[in-house]
Formats: structure tokens, C-alpha cells, sequence
């Protein structure tokens, strides 16, 4: 059972050294979990003299006023033989053997941390004493509660120092030890009348009233200790302390302790409760006490640090991994953020993620939906198709067919084709544009550094507005390359007329027909229609090579370039991650560690069921 004390000793210096001292943090809290006995009194109660009897050491500051200004967190581990040492947690591995010596540190310690002034700070100090003469315990010393402020302290010190005291005692883990002076009337104990308020029913509260040799004659503190006066759950246990001239004589612990045993047990008001009286018997029930309770809490801390554990490794997943120190960390960093982006993208394209699909929206339905609209046959009316044949006659008519008339009917209509093809270019490099802002959106690790989302979203922006250029060029070469050659086959094919267009003796302008010009319309739009349907299939296929197949392929080929001449301090810039995160993320990691620590604490205790 000793090793449950030991258990929880490591966990609160692990909480400490970590930051964790149940103050009010965005952060998991497993020193709230924790079960402590917290030693509450008023001021000159008695309270130092009660811990310094079961510790058997004179080693707490002594004064007027408020002494103790900061949590002391005490752990007391027995030791088989050896010599008595002390250690503080701001100071591993120094022992202290010599007592007074732990007295100043305190001291030190308190004014380190709130200055030379008479101000209290929540932050604990940790001091463990290393004793054959002790049982294995752990309490924490607070300030004594105070009801008016001396000079130099401001006038919120007795409520600050209150609602310290509250932070520790009213959580349902603390044990109260509550100390309270027998010379004085119970009824105006700061010690009972806080714990009553967070312990009505004084199921987790110890009393103890010190000072009972000092009580008027014919007066005694029976009522108390049989609990008649105030009834707790559990005995009062009265305690005789040193009085001031045996602290200024240096009067030995031992004999201390010795002398408050003859007390008990020879004074006829206390003889029947001197089995129960006595700081070595407070101590011994405490210890008792603290591994029952201890014992009782283990599943429930357990259940907390799984539970706390999971969370933290959430939160951490979700804030990303730490900046690399040197260059090649960092560039590293950059090009594996880079890859996951790209990778995301990808996703798009092929349909993993959704956005792609747009792409052959524009390919199945715009581009011939495009195309149809530049209506040929309106182009090719009697009046145009006159108008072009007559102009390709020039000066002297064509004997047999009006080939150059064919020509310049073809070349006008197919040259409008080219708006369709370079606004199908156009619509699928919005939607790469539009799926490079989705997969920047969409990959996490670039939400940590702003800089860098900006420096690859544009980098790819760039990437595609090139690869637009090339597709755009691609995709009008293959209109004029059906404008500058046409299929003589098709031609080869048309049936023969016998008739060249008319009577050859008829002016120019009569040279043919209607007949005959409806025949030229119709021809050359079958032509068209021919390579229009030629150039559906043609155009996407242009288009994927030049531009979906090059972003899969290149996307951020350019940028991977230029980051590879960028010195240490250029990467640095491109993972700007905002100060408030890094801090969050490290003290993420320490309180992982800790909850971790503390996981592999408490599965390798072994405990009686």
C-alpha cells in the first residue's frame, strides 16, 4: 500500500516540473485528480507546529504576519536507515541535511517567485524529506487564513488568500486537515468555518485542535475530541506542540513528542483518549487515511489519464507537427507538405474527391453546346455563299469549279471555332484553378503556416496559368491546321456535275446559279460539320495532354526548383506558424508526457484489491 503514496508523490512533482498545479488552464489538469490533504488553519494556530512535530524537524519559517505565501507541498518518504536529507524539486539532485538550511530555502524560494514583498503566489514549492522517524505522507501547506492585511500587503490579500485555500480543499479529492486553537472559541475557527462550507457534512475533513495545554484552568477540550461540540466524520485528534521557549531553546523533536505523550496520558480529562492523540498518531492515521483514499481514486484517475491522453493526441494531430531546427529539416518539412497537397489535388482530378467530374462537363456538354452555336448554315445562306464564290473568281471566272471560293467558305466558318476551343480552355483552367484553392483548403498541414499556403496556392496558380498558355496554343493549332489543309478525300467523293454552273456567256455575276450555289452551302457544310466533329474529340484530348495530365504531373515542378536555392532563413519565413500555436503544441507535448508518465506509473503499481 506504501507505493500508492510514493505513486501519487511522483505524479504531483511530475504535475509541477510540467506546469500543472490546478490553476485555472485551457490545458488537462491531472493535479486536480490527484487526492492530497490540504493543511488549513488560521493564522497562529499551530499549523507549522503540527507539521514540524509529525516530520519530527524543525524546518518551516517562523515570523510574524503571513509566512507562508506559497503552496509547500510536502512528501514525506520513510526511509529504513540512513540519514535524514531533504530535497526541493527546483533544486534536483542537492540534498539537505541540515534543517535550517531548508528553512531559508523556502524562504528564497517564496521571495523568487513573488518578490521581497509580502504577496502570495499559487505556484507550489516541493519539498520531500527523506526519514526513518516519518510515515509515508503527503500534505500540502497553505497560507494562514488572515482577516485584515498589514503593511505591505494590498487590501485583497485576506480575500486572495481565501480563495486560494478554496482552490485546494473544495475539490472532492483533498483531504482537509483543519487546525484550529483549543484556547480559542471553535465556533470562530477560520479552519472549521472554511472547511464547513466546502465539507458540510465533514465527510472528508480532519480535525485538530492544538494549544490544549495552553487552555484557561478548569477548562478542557473534552467536548471537542469526543466530537460533541462539532461532529466529524472521523475523531479529533488533539496535538501539544513546543511551546515558543522550547522553539527558541531548540528543545529535541524527539523529547517533544515524548513529553506530549506524558501529557495525554497523565492528564485525567485525556487519559481515555490518549490512544488517539498526538502528532505521531495524526500522522500514522493520515497515512493510513491517504492510501484508502488513494486506493479508492486509481480507476477513476486511470479512466482520466486514457481519456486525457486520446485528447491531447487529437489536438496535437490537428496543430501538426514541430518547425524543424536547420535547413534541410525545414525544407524537408516544406516539400512533404507540398507532396500532401499535391497528392490531395490529385484526388480531385481523379475523382477520389469530387471536382474533376466538372472538367468532362465541359468537354461532354459546353464545348459542343459551343460549337452549336456558331451556326454554320446561317453563315453559308445563298447570299454569302454568292458573295465569297463571285469575290474568289476574282477578275476571271473559273473554268471548271470555284476552288478558291470552296476554300475561303471553309476557312471563314472553321475559323470561327477557335472561340469554342480556347473558351473550353479557358473553363477547364477555372476549374484546376478552382480545385487548387479546394486542395489548399483541404490539406491541414498548410493551415499551420499561413505564409507558405499563400506561397504554393500561387505557385500553382502560376504552374497552371502557364500550362493554359501551352494548351491554348495546342488547341488553336488544331483548328488552323483544318483551316490551312483540307480532306481532298471528302471532295474525291462528291458526285461529278456534268453542268460547270451555267451559261458561260452570262456575266460574271450570273455565272451560277442558285441551284448550284445551294449545292456549294450544302457541301461545305458537311465539310464543316465533318471537322467539327473531328475537333470534339480532338480538343479535349489537347486540352487533357496540355493541362489536367501536365497538373498532375508538374503542378508545383517550378516552385520545387526555386525552394531549393532559398537559404535557411527564406524557409524559416515560409513556416511562419503563429507564436500562440507553437506554445500551445509544446505544452501539448509536455502534458502528453506527462499523462503518459503517469499511465505507465500507475499500471506498474501493484495494489491489494
Amino acid at each position: 500500500m506504501e507505493n500508492l503514496i510514493s505513486l501519487v508523490n511522483k505524479l504531483q512533482r511530475a504535475c509541477t516540473a510540467l506546469g500543472d498545479h490546478g490553476e485555472e488552464s485551457a490545458l488537462p489538469t491531472l493535479w486536480d485528480s490527484l487526492p492530497a490533504i490540504a493543511v488549513v488553519g488560521g493564522q497562529s494556530s499551530g499549523k507549522s507546529s503540527v507539521l514540524e512535530s509529525i516530520v519530527g524537524k524543525d524546518f518551516l519559517p517562523r515570523g510574524s504576519g503571513i509566512v507562508t505565501r506559497r503552496p509547500l507541498v510536502l512528501q514525506l518518504h520513510k526511509i529504513e536507515e540512513g540519514r535524514e536529507y531533504a530535497e526541493f524539486l527546483h533544486i534536483p539532485r542537492k540534498r539537505f541535511t541540515d534543517f535550517a538550511a531548508v528553512r531559508k530555502e523556502i524562504s528564497d524560494e517564496t521571495d523568487r517567485e513573488t518578490g521581497r514583498t509580502k504577496q502570495i503566489s499559487p505556484v507550489p514549492i516541493h519539498l520531500s524529506i527523506y526519514s526513518p522517524n516519518v510515515v509515508n505522507l503527503t500534505m500540502i501547506d497553505l497560507p494562514g487564513l488572515t482577516k485584515v492585511a498589514v503593511e505591505g500587503q494590498p487590501d485583497s490579500i485576506v480575500q486572495d488568500i481565501e480563495n486560494m485555500v478554496r482552490s485546494y480543499i473544495e475539490k472532492p479529492n483533498s483531504v482537509i486537515l483543519a487546525i484550529s486553537p483549543a484556547n480559542q472559541d471553535l465556533a470562530t475557527s477560520d479552519a472549521i468555518k472554511i472547511s464547513r462550507e466546502v465539507d458540510p457534512k465533514g465527510e472528508r475533513t480532519f480535525g485538530v485542535l492544538t494549544k490544549i495545554d495552553l487552555m484557561d484552568k478548569g477548562t478542557d477540550a473534552v467536548d471537542i475530541l469526543e466530537g460533541k461540540a462539532y461532529r466529524l466524520q472521523f475523531p479529533w485528534i488533539g496535538v501539544v506542540n513546543r511551546s515558543q521557549a522550547d522553539i527558541n531553546k531548540n528543545v529535541d523533536m524527539i523529547a517533544a513528542r515524548r513529553r506530549e505523550r506524558e501529557y495525554f496520558a497523565n492528564s485525567p480529562e485525556y487519559k481515555h483518549l490518549a490512544h488517539r492523540m498526538g502528532s505521531e498518531h495524526l500522522g500514522k492515521m493520515l497515512s493510513k487515511h491517504l492510501e484508502t483514499v488513494i486506493k479508492s481514486r486509481i480507476p477513476g484517475i486511470q479512466s482520466l489519464i486514457s481519456k486525457s491522453i486520446v485528447e491531447l493526441e487529437a489536438e496535437l494531430s490537428r496543430l501538426g507537427k514541430p518547425i524543424a531546427a536547420d535547413a534541410g529539416g525545414k525544407l524537408y518539412m516544406i516539400m512533404e507538405i507540398c507532396r500532401i497537397f499535391d497528392q490531395i489535388y490529385k484526388e480531385h482530378l481523379d475523382g477520389i474527391r469530387p471536382g474533376g467530374d466538372k472538367i468532362y462537363n465541359v468537354f461532354d456538354n459546353q464545348l459542343p453546346a459551343a460549337l452549336k452555336r456558331l451556326q454554320f448554315d446561317k453563315h453559308l445562306s445563298m447570299e454569302n455563299v454568292r458573295k465569297l464564290i463571285t469575290e474568289a473568281d476574282g477578275y476571271q471566272p473559273h473554268l471548271i469549279a470555284p476552288e478558291q471560293g470552296y476554300r475561303r467558305l471553309i476557312e471563314s466558318s472553321l475559323i470561327t471555332i477557335r472561340g469554342p476551343a480556347e473558351a473550353a480552355v479557358d473553363a477547364v483552367h477555372s476549374i484546376l484553378k478552382e480545385l487548387v484553392h479546394k486542395a489548399v483548403s483541404e490539406t491541414a498541414e498548410l493551415r499551420q503556416y499561413p505564409t507558405l499556403r499563400v506561397e504554393v496556392g500561387n505557385a500553382a496558380v502560376e504552374s497552371l496559368d502557364r500550362m493554359r498558355e501551352e494548351s491554348r496554343k495546342a488547341t488553336l493549332k488544331l483548328v488552323d491546321m483544318e483551316c490551312s489543309y483540307l480532306t481532298v478525300d471528302f471532295f474525291r467523293k462528291l458526285p461529278q456535275d456534268i453542268e460547270k454552273g451555267g451559261n458561260p456567256t452570262h456575266s460574271i455575276f450570273d455565272r451560277y446559279n442558285d441551284s448550284y450555289l445551294r449545292r456549294i452551302g450544302s457541301t461545305v457544310l458537311s465539310y464543316v460539320n465533318m471537322v467539327c466533329a473531328s475537333l470534339r474529340n480532338s480538343i479535349p484530348k489537347s486540352i487533357v495532354y496540355c493541362q489536367v495530365r501536365e497538373a498532375k504531373r508538374s503542378l508545383l515542378d517550378h516552385f520545387f526548383t526555386e525552394l531549393g536555392k532559398k537559404e535557411q532563413k527564406q524557409l524559416a519565413s515560409l513556416l511562419d506558424e503563429d507564436p500562440a500555436v507553437m506554445e500551445r503544441r509544446t505544452a501539448l507535448a509536455k502534458r502528453l508526457e506527462l499523462y503518459r508518465s503517469a499511465q505507465a506509473e500507475i499500471d506498474a503499481v501493484a495494489w491489494s484489491k
